[in-house]
């Protein structure tokens, strides 16, 4: 199933993170195949999702940014059930776990800050097994490329990203995709 959503990232490799409703349908009339929701709360989520969805684009969802939801994996099942949503973003190991369990697609969140930081990503890529894994912040081409030798997942470069040559140095550092949230970018 995975094979499907690394398919439509090969396709479009600019995702569009939307943090509005404003940015979500300026979103909407670009070419991007997967969109990644950051913004919503529990009673609209469903709404948010459908619009992506009608417009036949992936959506997925950051379960740390909806608010009203909580960091339990009862959340993910709240997703599945009443929501359209192809998938899932979170930091969390648990939720991800849950979520491939559940049939969604998968991009566990990382903010490398540190060599520490840097470091923990390999135990917890172990215990969870997402489909993708997402970089932030993602202008570190070194950081990438030493990330996609030693991970088995595909790496996303989110954060910071700007414009098309920030796009071109990440995909060449290794990066399978970028996520950005910059309009500039939804359009190259």
């Amino acid at each position: 199933m995975n094979r499907d959503f690394i398919r439509a990232i090969e396709d479009s490799p600019v995702i569009g993170a939307v943090k509005t409703m404003e940015g979500l349908e300026k979103c909407l009339t670009s070419d991007i195949g997967v969109i990644f929701i950051l913004f919503g709360d529990i009673c609209n989520i469903g709404e948010i999702v459908d619009k992506v969805k009608d417009r036949g684009r992936l959506a997925m969802v950051h379960l740390d940014l909806i608010a009203g939801l909580g960091n339990k994996e009862i959340v993910v099942d709240f997703i599945k059930k009443y929501t359209h949503a192809d998938g899932i973003i979170t930091t969390r190991s648990s939720m991800i776990r849950r979520a491939k369990e559940l049939g969604l697609y998968t991009v566990q969140r990382f903010f490398v800050l540190d060599s520490l930081a840097f470091e923990s990503i390999g135990r917890q890529l172990f215990s969870s097994h997402p489909d993708v894994i997402e970089v932030l912040p993602g202008l570190m081409p070194k950081v990438i490329r030493k990330l996609v030798k030693i991970c088995h997942v595909p790496v996303i470069a989110g954060g910071l990203i700007g414009d098309k040559e920030d796009v071109l140095t990440m995909l060449d550092a290794g990066a399978m995709a970028i996520s950005s949230t910059n309009e500039n970018t939804w359009f190259i």
